[in-house]
């Protein structure tokens, strides 16, 4: 068994070494992983996986909380990480522009497939787990207050949103924190929409022998057949329709690649990567490289910044309108409105209410 990545070397297999008949196959942070039917697989510890909350640069006098999601099989650092031994580019770069900030990383197991046993965390778990290491990160450091800015990428986004929207509707009063609090998010690469999710993350799955076992329940739970997929996006555009139109500046910017991998292509459209009605800019990388920059002087970096620099802005100098479920997340300070409305349940639609919704056709493909 060989494993290919995108420095060209994993396991003392180099790029030149490799069979000509082995297959590719692609995910989040490593570009590819190459495997070879014939080769015997060497014995192999179980990896650790970073997961939780870590701060990459703490300020005493930070406004403002800055989280980084990775995407799958990511993790806290290599992720934002161009090359090997350096270190992740909001780690190394973002201090110096953003010196008033707390810059932070979470980390959870989105391994679908390796030679270990793999998590059984679905989705919606990870959401959870997101949503209360945050809180708890945020109480500990005396920042419940301050406004956060998440930036996510691919994966990550759908675990954002799904704690962004646990956040909202949910009846323990502190965790509301997020949802509260948030003024920006930036997808990088995330899919929003579109029929090839199930089949790009089965991928590891279908050549036999590569790997041992898989998280089928993250599988099932991104697959185009997966109820839950579907409701997560027509509850987190319903509640960014609602926020919009109650005056809440609530800030989304959606970045997708320019350059597809090779023998696979572009891994998330720009039609599945962008949300209709907000902003939508591309980076110059493949699904990879789009979020791993080796200085300050790349233009995909700068964009980030950009859009970083203007969400803190916003978050300084105005007020936002924050729409919350009547009977949760209740306990709000006097500066939030909350209108009579009904409380939406985080429980998966079915086809038959996705389509009076009239919203089904528009995350089906």
């Amino acid at each position: 068994m060989c494993f290919l990545n995108a420095h060209g070397l994993i396991g003392g297999i180099s790029r030149r070494r490799l069979s000509e008949t082995c297959g590719t196959l692609v995910n989040d942070d490593d570009v590819a992983v190459s495997v070879n039917d014939n080769a015997q697989e060497a014995p192999e510890a179980p990896p650790a996986i970073p997961d939780g909350i870590k701060v990459w640069h703490d300020s005493p006098t930070a406004t403002v909380d800055i989280c980084f999601v990775h995407g799958l099989t990511g993790d806290w650092d290599s992720t934002w990480t161009s090359t090997p031994g350096s270190q992740p580019w909001p780690k190394q770069f973002l201090p110096s522009t953003f010196k008033n900030s707390r810059i932070l990383t979470f980390g959870y197991g989105a391994y679908v497939a390796k030679k270990s046993t793999p998590s059984t965390a679905r989705l919606m778990d990870h959401g959870a787990n997101f949503l209360s290491d945050l809180v708890s990160n945020r109480l500990v450091n005396n920042a419940t207050s301050r406004p956060i800015i998440l930036v996510a990428h691919s994966l990550g986004g759908l675990v954002c949103k799904e704690a962004i929207l646990q956040s909202r509707d949910n009846p323990d009063h502190h965790l509301c924190d997020l949802f509260k609090s948030l003024r920006g998010v930036i997808f990088l690469g995330t899919p929003h929409r579109g029929s090839w999710i199930s089949s790009w993350a089965r991928l590891p799955t279908r050549v036999p022998g590569i790997f041992k076992s898989a998280n089928k329940l993250l599988l099932e739970s991104i697959g185009t057949k997966s109820e839950n997929l579907a409701s997560l996006q027509i509850r987190f555009w319903t509640m960014m329709r609602e926020q919009r139109e109650a005056g809440r500046d609530l800030k989304v910017t959606c970045f997708y690649e320019e350059i597809g991998l090779p023998g696979v292509g572009v891994v998330v459209s720009r039609e599945s990567a962008t949300l209709e009605g907000y902003k939508a800019l591309s980076i110059h990388g493949n699904h990879s490289t789009m979020v791993k920059f080796q200085s300050r002087d790349d233009n995909g970096y700068n964009r980030i910044v950009g859009e970083l620099a203007q969400m803190q802005w916003m978050s300084s100098s105005k007020s936002s309108t924050i729409i919350l479920s009547e009977s949760l997340c209740s306990t709000t300070s006097d500066s939030f409105t909350l209108p009579r409305q009904d409380a939406r349940s985080s429980t998966s639609y079915s086809s038959t209410s996705m389509a009076s919704e009239g919203l089904a056709d528009t995350f089906s493909g």
